[in-house]
């Protein structure tokens, strides 16, 4: 390759790391408000202030602050998704899997604290489409762990819905813990811990004896 060839093959890679890292910056930037404030009172002006560019910028990288509140979404749970498989990974006993997903999540809101708390308060929150999309995440998260619990000899011989409706139960208990566990002093969070523990036991116990009735 000529040395002109390389040159410009150079540039075109020295301006995709700098476009992504602006990227980053301004993703980084609206997290970090975020932290203080909900999204849909936070403005395109400000995340791009707060990332050091030009509002005119920021549409490089975003069509409008709506799609840069997807993305986020998409991060938070794409890191939630990975910990909590791994966390069921290799594994017959629902009790492992309770005890390690409690650690999961402890270890997760340390990792990602602000990309949690974007959730927890954007799970209710202003913008319909966000609102709309984290309800997906979590419906995706529930169907992708109900295939799972297909394998636990405990719940040999439940139903579909069954499954289905006992995966709903442990993400929406992991997401609640989760928003508990944000602002939690460390005495706090062992409180939480212990008491989401005991909560998920009681489950697996009642695990055991649930048969579905005919009417449901």
């Amino acid at each position: 390759m000529s040395s002109r060839h390389r040159s410009r093959s150079e540039l075109r890679g020295s301006r995709g790391e700098r476009k992504e890292q602006t990227r980053r910056r301004l993703l980084d930037a609206a997290l970090g408000l975020l932290s203080q404030h909900s999204f849909d009172s936070i403005s395109l002006r400000e995340v791009a202030r707060e990332a050091g560019i030009t509002p005119t910028a920021f549409y490089r990288h975003f069509d409008d602050m709506e799609e840069l509140g997807l993305v986020l979404v998409e991060e938070a749970f794409g890191t939630l998704h990975q910990m909590i498989r791994d966390a069921r990974a290799d594994t017959p006993f629902l009790r492992d899997v309770v005890r390690r997903s409690v650690a999961v999540v402890v270890d997760h809101v340390h990792a990602h604290r602000t990309h949690l708390r974007f959730i927890a308060r954007e799970r209710y929150g202003g913008m319909r489409r966000l609102r709309r999309t984290i309800r997906l995440e979590l419906e995706h998260f529930a169907n992708e762990l109900a295939v799972d619990l297909a394998r636990f000899p405990d719940l040999e011989g439940w139903s579909r819905d069954d499954r289905q409706m006992f995966a709903e139960l442990l993400v929406d208990t992991v997401v609640t813990t989760a928003a508990a566990l944000l602002d939690a002093s460390p005495d706090e969070e062992q409180r939480i811990v212990r008491r989401v523990e005991r909560q998920l036991r009681l489950i697996v116990v009642g695990v055991s004896r649930w048969r579905s009735s005919p009417e449901s």
